[in-house]
C-alpha cells in the first residue's frame, strides 16, 4: 500500500511494466518519429537535438497517437519560426496522410482521426481500462509506411508509393555550403574599417570617434545538378528530377539533364508547382531515354558554362550510374578538368546500393579519381545524405581513394 500511495500520479518506470511486445512497439514508434523529424530537417527545419527531445516528451504525456496530438506537439517543439510552419504542415501530409493535404484545425481536435502511431507505455499504464480515453493501437500503420518508402528503392515503388514520394521530395530543401565572399558589412566585432572610421572622424571635426568594424560577407555556395536521362537511369530520374526541382526552389543551383545532349532545365523546373516544373521539362529535354555521351557533353559544359564561372567555385553533382557509350579516357580528362574548377565533385550513383556493386563500369571508372564523394542515389534517405554531403554536413559519403582510384 505504502508504495501504491508513493507512486500515485507518476507513470510506473517503463522497465517495470511494459511487456516486451509492448517495448518493441514503442521502439518501432520512436523510429517512426525520429524518421518523421528526419524528413523536417531535409525540408530545411532547424530541428535540433534538444527540440527533438522536447517533441518526444510532448508525444510521451500526451498519451495515444492521435493525428491532432502529434501535428500540435510537432508544431509547438519542432517549429522555430513563422517561416518553418509552411514545410511542416507539407511535411506532416505527406508523412502521416492528412486527408486532403491540410493540417488538423483546433475545432478538430477533440475526435480526430487515430493515427497509426504506436502508443507509449507510460501513457498506457496512465490511461488503463478505468480511465477516459482507450489506449491507441499497437501498429504503425500509415507513419511507418512513410518510414519504410525512405529507403525503398525508388525503382520498385508502385503508382500510390510514388505520389507519396512526390509529396515528401516537394518539401525538400537543399542547401550549399557557405564561403566567405570579398565583400564586407558593417559591424559591431570584426576589422577595424578604415574609411568608415576616416569618414566619421572627419564628420566629427577632428574629434575622437568610436572605430568602425566590418566583417566579410558569407553566402551560399552554387550548386550544379547534371542529372541523367538516359535509358538506363529511367527508373530514377523523375525522382531526381524533383529532387533538383526542390534544390532550384532553394536558389543559386543551375540544372543540366545529359542523355545524348546537354539542356539546362534551370528555367522549367523554377516554377513553384512540381507537377507544372516536370511538364515544363518534358517539353524541353528532348533525349529522354535515349543513350549516354558523358564525355562529350561534359566537354560541352565545362567550354559553354563551367569555365565561364559557373562551376568555379561550386559544388558539382553528378547524377548518374556512369553508363558510358563515348570514350571513357574522354570522361576521365573532363572530370579533372571539373575537379580543378569546382570546390566539391560529388557522385550519386543508384547502382551503388545493390548488393554487391563495383565501379566496374569503364566510364565509373574512368571518373571515380576526380570524385570527392561518392554516395548512393537510389531511396529518399539516400537523397537525404546526398543533401548533407552537398551542405558540408556529416554523412556516410564514400571517401574515394585507394582501391577505388585504382
Amino acid at each position: 500500500m505504502s508504495s501504491a500511495a508513493s507512486g500515485a500520479g507518476r507513470p510506473p518506470p517503463r522497465t517495470e511494466t511494459v511487456p516486451l511486445g509492448a517495448a518493441a512497439t514503442a521502439l518501432a514508434a520512436d523510429a517512426v518519429l525520429l524518421g518523421f523529424v528526419r524528413a523536417l530537417r531535409s525540408a530545411g527545419l532547424d530541428a535540433s537535438a534538444e527540440r527533438l527531445y522536447a517533441f518526444l516528451r510532448a508525444i510521451d504525456l500526451l498519451g495515444p497517437g492521435k493525428r491532432a496530438d502529434v501535428y500540435w506537439a510537432g508544431r509547438a517543439t519542432l517549429c522555430g519560426g513563422h517561416d518553418d510552419l509552411e514545410r511542416y504542415e507539407r511535411v506532416f501530409a505527406a508523412y502521416f496522410g492528412t486527408p486532403g493535404g491540410s493540417a488538423p484545425r483546433r475545432d478538430q481536435a477533440a475526435a480526430p482521426p487515430r493515427l497509426g502511431l504506436a502508443t507509449r507505455a507510460a501513457s498506457t499504464a496512465r490511461r488503463g481500462p478505468g480511465g477516459s480515453e482507450p489506449p491507441g493501437p499497437h501498429t504503425a500503420t500509415l507513419a511507418s509506411s512513410a518510414e519504410v518508402l525512405r529507403h525503398r528503392d525508388v525503382a520498385g515503388l508502385d503508382a500510390g508509393e510514388r505520389a507519396q514520394l512526390h509529396r515528401l521530395l516537394a518539401a525538400f530543401a537543399l542547401q550549399g555550403q557557405t564561403r566567405r565572399s570579398a565583400r564586407r558589412r558593417p559591424a559591431r566585432r570584426g576589422d577595424v574599417d578604415p574609411r568608415r572610421t576616416v569618414r566619421e572622424l572627419l564628420r566629427r571635426g577632428g574629434e575622437p570617434a568610436r572605430l568602425r568594424r566590418h566583417t566579410r560577407v558569407t553566402q551560399p555556395r552554387r550548386i550544379v545538378l547534371l542529372v541523367d536521362v538516359s535509358g538506363s537511369m529511367a527508373p530514377y530520374a523523375d525522382a531526381l528530377l524533383r529532387f533538383a526541382h526542390a534544390a532550384v526552389r532553394g536558389g543559386r543551383t543551375e540544372v543540366f539533364t545529359i542523355g545524348t545532349r546537354l539542356t539546362r532545365v534551370t528555367r522549367e523546373l523554377a516554377h513553384r508547382d512540381p507537377d507544372l516544373a516536370m511538364a515544363a521539362l518534358a517539353q524541353a529535354v528532348p533525349d529522354w531515354r535515349g543513350g549516354t555521351r558523358l564525355g562529350e557533353l561534359l566537354r560541352e559544359f565545362l567550354i559553354r558554362w563551367g569555365q565561364r564561372g559557373m562551376a568555379r567555385g561550386a559544388v558539382v553533382v553528378l547524377l548518374s550510374d556512369g553508363w558510358e557509350r563515348g570514350d571513357p579516357e574522354l570522361l576521365g580528362t573532363q572530370m579533372r578538368r571539373l575537379h580543378t574548377l569546382a570546390h566539391q565533385v560529388i557522385w550519386a550513383n543508384p547502382r551503388k546500393a545493390r548488393p554487391g556493386y563495383a565501379p566496374l563500369a569503364a566510364g565509373m571508372a574512368a571518373a571515380l579519381p576526380s570524385v570527392d564523394a561518392f554516395v548512393e542515389g537510389h531511396s529518399l534517405a539516400a537523397l537525404e545524405r546526398l543533401a548533407s554531403v552537398v551542405r558540408g554536413a556529416a554523412s556516410r559519403a564514400t571517401p574515394v581513394k585507394g582501391a577505388e582510384r585504382a
